[in-house]
């Protein structure tokens, strides 16, 4: 049997990477300290986007590359990755022209006058739609055009700041751990069908010991250490790459200069109603761009852009990040009055990019590299940089250079096959709601039990066993919810969840839901018991300690 390639961290690239080695036939190991997606993907704005203000950086094969894996995306994965119409409000003509061009060519700042530095016009920003368009070419999404402030199809912003809105399409990813344990359940698949070992180990930590690996569980009390010779390892440990060479007592510069970017989530009905499933993307008093979203039941509003060095795990958002965000929602739409009363919850996370001594946040790079440590013991590569929208294409390149390293090349792509979920899946909301509510009639589930599980699983509904049906609680909801009881043990079997944690963050999805309460904490501590994943006497202690996470974490209080 061929040597696995192991990959350390089950975020969006470690994902990506599996899959992509799976396809080309070979065994992979991916081997992850918490859970999968619980890094930086599951912080992130939740955009599958071109990067529009790349352009500004000259970045232009960054944004080509962007907006052709957008495309990709939406077609591969349409039940999680959805069109989005962002607006972008403007107030003067000309502003920030000379602003973009100075950064455009490099031109140090203090040869530019303050007054150059305006927020940008509508002459600046139509100039950089009109380029993204060009890029683009996507005829599935409309074209960018202009529309004066208060026009009814507008966003209604202050009308004394702003005088138009700049409306252009992108896509948006309302769940990427969800994409990101996809693309693990498609690897399996492929891994099964070319005859290859694929393996997750969740709560698993990875040391060398020369040529070898040793691992060792995180969970157990058990002190054992299974050892494998890998045939090459790949450092996927996104803003902790610099931290996991450190562990693997790996020698190497700084690679990774993080910056800390927080959210909030926010139900207020107001604020929802005026975006009406649209998006704002907003030039803050500071020059950072600030995005307002439709998400979930509520609005998702983001991000800081701060720099970071500390343990990614730790970051958290501060008082001074969300006032922030709230003044800039505000400014745009004063009306709303937003105050940290709205706020149902918040979350922070660290950006892996490349360190740099110098520059602006804003200016550091968002393209991906791979770069090999040639004094290692065996074939050891680290994932620079990655956004969620690349991580596809950064996974074909990156297998590449490891094939090659290892006398190889690559034979298949993923360039088009769709991930689990969205395998011939319904081409309109109709077909959508018409196969949803077959699927509930097949297996004796209410509509929205039906609806429920569609907007999560996608089409691997089809291929839920029958058995579900049969199950004694298949029509018993968890509390507050749409989603069956009987759902949670299909998770646990299937998709790697350990911890109420990886249920309610990661794979459910409730700690988005309005209604999360401590009666659905008991309810999934039940079904990790039945699934031996929790001790009935550790119950409590499980229950408690998660709720502690949720008020310090992300400050969400339960009832």
């Amino acid at each position: 049997m061929p040597a696995p390639i192991v990959i350390l961290g089950a975020g969006i690239n470690g994902a990506a990477l599996a899959r992509e080695l799976v396809l080309n036939g070979l065994p992979v190991l991916v081997i992850e300290r918490r859970d999968i997606a619980s890094g930086t993907t599951a912080y992130s704005s939740r955009l599958i986007h071109g990067g529009l203000r790349y352009l500004e950086y000259g970045e232009f094969d960054l944004v080509r590359e962007s907006l052709g894996e957008r495309t990709r995306w939406l077609q591969l994965a349409p039940h999680l990755v959805r069109p989005l119409e962002l607006m972008i409000p403007v107030g003067n003509w000309f502003g920030g022209f000379w602003s973009a061009a100075r950064t455009f060519f490099r031109i140090p700042k203090r040869r530019a006058a303050k007054h150059l530095s305006r927020p940008r016009g509508l002459a600046t920003v139509r100039a950089g739609l009109w380029l993204y368009d060009r890029y683009a070419r996507d005829r599935q999404l409309r074209a960018s055009h202009v529309l004066r402030a208060g026009n009814p199809t507008a966003i209604p912003v202050d009308q004394s700041r702003y005088r138009w809105l700049c409306s252009y399409m992108d896509a948006q990813v309302l769940y990427p751990e969800r994409l990101t344990v996809e693309m693990l359940q498609d690897a399996r698949r492929l891994a099964e069908q070319n005859g290859v070992e694929f393996r997750v180990l969740t709560y698993h930590e990875a040391a060398l010991a020369g040529s070898q690996v040793a691992i060792r569980s995180l969970r157990t009390a058990a002190t054992g250490v299974e050892l494998i010779e890998p045939a090459a390892v790949i450092n996927a440990t996104g803003a902790w790459v610099d931290r996991t060479l450190a562990t693997l007592k790996i020698s190497a510069e700084r690679l990774i200069g993080g910056t800390k970017g927080s959210h909030f989530l926010t139900h207020q009905s107001n604020l929802r109603k005026k975006l009406n499933g649209r998006a704002l993307y907003l030039e803050a008093a500071d020059g950072r761009p600030v995005f307002i979203l439709p998400f979930a039941s509520g609005t998702l509003v983001g991000t800081t852009d701060e720099p970071f060095s500390g343990d990614p795990a730790q970051a958290l958002a501060t008082e001074v990040e969300l006032d922030y965000l709230i003044g800039a929602v505000n400014a745009a739409l004063p009306d709303v009055r937003l105050t940290r009363a709205d706020l149902a919850l918040h979350y922070c996370g660290v950006r892996p990019l490349p360190y740099t001594s110098a520059g602006s946040t804003a200016a550091i790079t968002r393209r991906h590299a791979l770069h090999e440590h040639r004094d290692a013991s065996l074939p050891l590569f680290s994932v620079i940089g990655g956004k969620l929208t690349t991580c596809r294409s950064l996974a074909e390149e990156s297998v590449q250079r490891v094939l090659a390293r290892l006398g190889q090349s690559p034979q298949r792509n993923s360039r088009t096959r769709p991930i689990p979920g969205g395998a011939d899946y319904p081409s309109t909301a109709a077909e959508l709601a018409a196969e949803a509510a077959q699927f509930a009639a097949r297996h004796g589930l209410t509509r929205a039990q039906g609806a429920a599980l569609w907007s999560l699983f996608g089409s691997q509904c089809r291929q839920f066993p029958p058995e579900f049906a049969t199950a004694a609680n298949a029509r018993e909801n968890l509390t507050g919810t749409d989603l069956p009881r009987a759902m949670v043990g299909w998770v646990l079997r299937e998709e790697w969840a350990k911890t109420l944690e990886d249920l309610v963050e990661r794979r459910l999805m409730l700690l988005y839901h309005q209604r999360l309460s401590r009666t659905v904490l008991y309810e999934l501590a039940e079904d990790l018991i039945r699934a031996e994943c929790l001790f009935p006497d550790d119950r409590e202690s499980a229950v408690q300690d998660y709720a502690i996470r949720l008020s310090t974490h992300f400050g969400r209080n339960l009832s």
